[in-house]
C-alpha cells in the first residue's frame, strides 16, 4: 500500500435514517456496541494508514469528541465543511487541501467495514499503481447486496467502469482517487459523481471488484435488521 492518507466522509444528514440522526450523526450510529465509524478507522489502520482525515457537518462536535476519547493508533484530523454542507466532492477538496499527498484512500463509513476488505482494499491498491491510474472504485455485485432494494449504479467489465439501463454493480464507498483530478474544481459544494461522470464520458473510471457480501446502512429499516443480525 502506498498510500499514507485516508479521508472517511462524515459530514452527511443521514435523513434516511431519522429519527436517529436528528440526536446522534450516522456515523455513531453503533451495530453490536461499536460505532460503525470505529469500523471503519480500525480497518483502516489495519490497512497500514495511520493518517486519516475526517470531515464533519451535521453534530460534527460529537464526532470530534468521538476521537478525542477513543485515543486511536493514528494521527487523525477533523476538517469541517465549514458553513454550509460541501458534498462528498467539495468534502474531499478541503480535505486534500490540508495533505500534501497525491493519492488518498476515501471512505464511506455507512459500509460495515472488516478485516476481509483489507485484502480487497490492498488489491486494488497495487492495480491502481501498476497501471498508474488516477482513479479507482470499489463495486459489488448488487447479489451480494443484504439490502435487496439497492439498485446497481455501474457495470463493470476487466475493470473498467460503464453506465446502461441494467447495471449490475453497486459502489460500495471506497475509491482511491489522485488529487489532478480536483485541480479545475473551487472548493464549493459538488457531488464526487461530477468527477465520475467526466471520467465515465472519457472511458476513464476505473473499478475493482469486492467478493464480500455488502452491508449498508441505507435506512431506518435495514439498520433494524441490521441490528437484529
Amino acid at each position: 500500500m502506498k498510500i499514507n492518507s485516508a479521508l472517511i466522509l462524515c459530514a452527511g444528514l443521514g435523513k434516511r435514517l431519522n429519527p436517529l440522526t436528528l440526536q446522534i450523526p450516522k456515523p455513531l450510529l453503533e451495530l453490536n456496541n461499536i460505532t460503525i465509524l470505529e469500523r471503519c478507522i480500525e480497518m483502516v489502520i489495519k490497512c497500514g494508514i495511520k493518517k486519516i482525515f475526517i470531515n464533519t457537518f451535521h453534530l460534527g462536535n460529537q464526532i470530534s469528541k468521538f476521537i478525542e476519547k477513543k485515543k486511536f493508533l493514528a494521527d487523525i484530523k477533523v476538517i469541517e465543511d465549514g458553513n454550509k454542507i460541501l458534498d462528498t466532492g467539495g468534502g474531499i477538496l478541503n480535505m486534500i487541501s490540508h495533505s500534501q499527498d497525491k493519492d488518498f484512500l476515501i471512505l464511506n463509513p455507512d459500509t460495515l467495514w472488516h478485516e476481509s476488505y483489507i485484502n480487497e482494499i490492498n488489491k486494488m491498491a497495487d492495480l491502481y499503481f501498476s497501471n498508474k491510474f488516477d482513479n479507482i472504485l470499489l463495486l459489488v455485485n448488487k447479489k451480494f447486496s443484504f439490502d435487496k432494494n439497492l439498485n446497481g449504479d455501474f457495470n463493470l467489465n476487466n475493470n473498467l467502469i460503464s453506465k446502461s439501463d441494467n447495471n449490475d454493480f453497486i459502489y460500495i464507498g471506497c475509491q482511491i482517487l489522485n488529487r489532478a483530478l480536483f485541480e479545475k474544481f473551487k472548493l464549493d459544494t459538488f457531488s464526487i459523481k461530477e468527477i465520475w461522470d467526466q471520467l465515465l464520458k472519457n472511458n476513464r473510471l476505473n473499478g475493482f471488484e469486492s467478493s464480500n457480501k455488502f452491508f449498508h446502512l441505507t435506512n431506518l429499516e435495514t439498520f433494524k435488521k441490521l441490528k437484529d443480525l
